[in-house]
């Protein structure tokens, strides 16, 4: 088997570094805290420009106060805003949670629904929450969830050419394998938030230095600080 490199074609080069994250991340996995599809639905809406730490704080008393979708749906709106209102842009993240919840009453039995066509059509979720639930929730890979993790190190690592999620999202899926669709995602949070971070990229000692086309000329740039393996 010919070696892998940063010259390969990006599908060797994405099933080569799908191995290595999962030996340096092997607990990664959807860092939003769910029990079930309709609470990851809640909490990814409530992701939008807002942490998953976050937002896992907010979830538990939220879904004690309004525990099914036919509590959201009942809800008074003021009520909601109050309950969400540190994850940011709380008035339509409410809106959006109440009518999430009314369409999945009346149009779905209650049920989160299980294709991309009509989670998509829930108020609320557009593609990239669609791919977190199906994904995580059912496990259905219909997607990969590009977030801005996923964009910017897909980029860097010259699988994509764009950080616009749509387009991105179509490359991915054209060399990543279906099967690592979901954890693609979840592997590369990780890598992003202990080595790649958004604010400089620590190529010393990087498990994917010589997969990644920019590695070279960071290398120059950056010193990495002491490892510490992500849990």
């Amino acid at each position: 088997m010919a070696r892998v490199t940063r010259t390969s074609e990006p599908s060797a080069r994405a099933q080569a570094i799908v191995r290595r994250l999962r030996v340096e991340y092997p607990d990664a996995k959807c860092s939003l805290t769910f029990r079930t599809p309709w609470e990851l639905l809640v909490a990814t809406i409530l992701s939008a420009q807002c942490t998953d730490d976050r937002v896992n704080l907010v979830t538990p008393p939220l879904f004690e106060r309004f525990p099914t979708p036919e509590a959201f749906a009942g809800a008074d709106l003021g009520d909601v805003e109050e309950a969400i209102h540190s994850t940011g842009f709380f008035r339509n993240k409410a809106k959006s949670l109440i009518g999430a919840a009314r369409c999945i009453l009346h149009e779905h039995g209650g049920e989160v629904p299980r294709t991309m066509r009509e989670l998509k059509a829930v108020p609320g979720a557009g593609r990239k929450t669609a791919n977190v639930v199906l994904g995580n929730a059912y496990g259905l890979a219909e997607g990969i969830a590009v977030d801005t993790h996923a964009s910017r190190l897909s980029l860097r690592l010259g699988l994509t050419d764009t950080v616009e999620p749509v387009k991105a999202e179509r490359e991915l899926m054209q060399i990543v394998p279906r099967k690592e669709w979901t954890d693609w995602t979840h592997l590369l949070i990780a890598h992003g938030r202990a080595v790649c971070t958004s604010r400089r990229a620590y190529c010393d000692g990087c498990v994917l230095f010589d997969l990644c086309p920019t590695g070279l000329q960071d290398r120059r740039q950056t010193v990495r600080p002491s490892r510490v393996r992500s849990t």
